[in-house]
């Protein structure tokens, strides 16, 4: 009896290792799925933030107008949507394929040890069902990616509009356009992916339909040989195989979907970054040694002799022939008729344009010097000044990150903000989005306050009383240029009349 117990023993003990066995697989399937998942995504956002800021750092150099011809919802669409899209690449193209490439090769080795037959049957399924369905999302994916593109191209520039124009479409009843013009862009956009949406459901049916031909084909061949040097077991492992083996599969023609459309989303971004330069943007300086390029405390702050500069296409200079020297505590005023130039000047002293002539900066050669180093040194406060959607301290601290509640206060004092930005309850009060709930002068005091923060030798303000009353404009000129710290310097932009009281050099252009 004992030797029956002992004999009945053993296949329960195998049968219960099973059990345990495929318990803790699939208990464990979770927690690898769960792991290779945070790897993999920590590694493509890693990537991916990487990405952007090369995108970015390429980007800038061409926004002064070698991207003017360029729809504003394009350029955000590259910028944002199809440099996300990157990320696909490693997780959705190269890991599933890897992944997939390994299981099959496996699963073929067991089965042809199992049966060679069912093996070929198996191996004969994938690459049919599996031809057939990359070949046909990859020819719908083709026909749609441009579209995808224009599509949502089309869907961002209505929404900026909406949001920029907001006030201008109100008073000339032009919203319910807006709105029409919004619900066809994403009426396209939504006809697009549901194509796709469907591309995607067909493959995926075409695979389900190819595992349930192949279970059935090894059901039909193998169930006359069972018992013949085929095990039961054998034979159910054989004919559910191709379930498991094509739900990885079904990854292989998503894979390639998402490849073709990484690299379309790669090519638009390529399109907008990584284009030459026309000659007229200028290249950043690579300085090696810095031992002979020392500052002159002599030398003017900045000086130019015969300068010229172009916009990107443009047949003629913008300007030419300019020349001043401007030293501590000195302003100059630039005026001239609209299109004369101005604010290409302007754009030129910065680097946003490249410039021929001499332009000195304390007696160094400003071509010859790293760009971050020319706008250290030269800074501009726009017509029209960004305000971040942000309270005053956040717009303020853009310019100097570190500097304290007190620091930011007495420059607001200095730009006579002070007594305002306490009537609004100090520097948590909001300005809007690009500055909406504050006017025009004040908005030009809260850029004159960043400048100062940033410590600019010079300061170029161009046309900083635009749109303002003559008797508001002259006191707010007034106010700015009297802000200024006594070891600065200003280029003033402005085609009216100095202040009563304002003394300055002036050139025409």
């Amino acid at each position: 009896m004992a030797h029956r117990a002992g004999g009945g023993a053993a296949p329960i003990l195998h049968l219960t290792f099973a059990i345990v066995g495929v318990r803790a697989l699939a208990i464990g399937r979770a927690a690898f799925r769960y792991a290779e998942r945070l790897a993999s995504h920590r590694a493509a956002l890693t990537q991916l933030s990487e990405l952007r800021v090369h995108a970015y750092e390429r980007l800038v150099p061409r926004i002064p107008g070698a991207i003017e011809d360029r729809r504003r919802g394009e350029v955000l669409g590259a910028f944002v949507d199809d440099v996300d899209q990157l990320q696909d690449l490693p997780l959705r193209v190269r890991q599933p394929i890897v992944t997939s490439g390994i299981v099959i090769v496996l699963s073929l080795i067991a089965m042809a040890i199992v049966s060679p037959l069912a093996a070929l049957v198996l191996a004969l399924a994938l690459a049919g069902s599996g031809v057939l369905a990359v070949r046909w999302s990859s020819r719908i994916a083709a026909e749609s990616d441009r579209e995808l593109g224009a599509a949502r191209a089309a869907l961002l520039d209505a929404l900026l509009e909406r949001f920029r124009a907001a006030e201008t479409l109100a008073a000339f009843g032009a919203l319910g356009r807006q709105r029409e013009r919004i619900s066809a862009a994403e009426s396209e956009l939504s006809r697009v992916q549901l194509r796709r949406a469907r591309a995607a459901g067909l493959s995926a049916a075409v695979l389900g339909a190819a595992a349930g031909i192949a279970s059935i084909a090894i059901l039909l061949l193998l169930a006359p040989v069972t018992g013949q040097g085929l095990s039961a077991p054998l034979f159910a492992a054989a004919v559910v195989v191709p379930a498991a083996v094509f739900e990885v599969f079904a990854l292989v023609p998503t894979a390639f979907v998402a490849r073709r459309t990484a690299m379309a989303s790669a090519e638009r971004v390529a399109e907008l970054i990584e284009t030459p330069l026309p000659a007229e943007i200028p290249v950043d300086a690579v300085v090696e040694d810095r031992s002979d390029r020392a500052p002159d405390p002599s030398a003017p702050l900045l000086e130019v002799r015969g300068l010229s500069a172009a916009h990107p296409g443009a047949s003629a200079a913008a300007f030419s022939g300019v020349s001043f020297a401007l030293r501590p505590g000195e302003t100059l005023v630039v005026s001239g008729q609209s299109g004369a130039g101005k604010s290409t000047l302007a754009a030129a002293l910065v680097r946003f344009l490249e410039y021929s002539g001499s332009y000195l900066l304390r007696g160094r050669e400003a071509r010859a010097l790293p760009q971050t180093e020319v706008r250290a040194l030269v800074g501009l406060c726009e017509q029209t000044p960004h305000l971040f959607d942000a309270d005053l301290r956040q717009n303020l601290r853009f310019a100097k990150p570190d500097a304290s509640d007190q620091e930011l206060l007495a420059v607001l004092d200095r730009v006579r903000l002070g007594d305002w930005v306490r009537e609004r309850g100090g520097l948590d009060a909001q300005v809007g989005e690009r500055g909406s709930l504050v006017s025009g002068g004040q908005a030009q005091r809260i850029a004159l306050a960043r400048a100062i923060l940033a410590e600019f030798p010079v300061v170029i303000l161009d046309e900083p009383t635009a749109g303002v009353d003559r008797e508001v404009a002259d006191a707010l000129l007034a106010d700015l240029l009297g802000a200024l710290p006594d070891d600065r310097a200003a280029i003033l932009i402005t085609h009216t009349e100095l202040p009563v009281g304002v003394r300055a050099n002036r050139i025409v252009l």
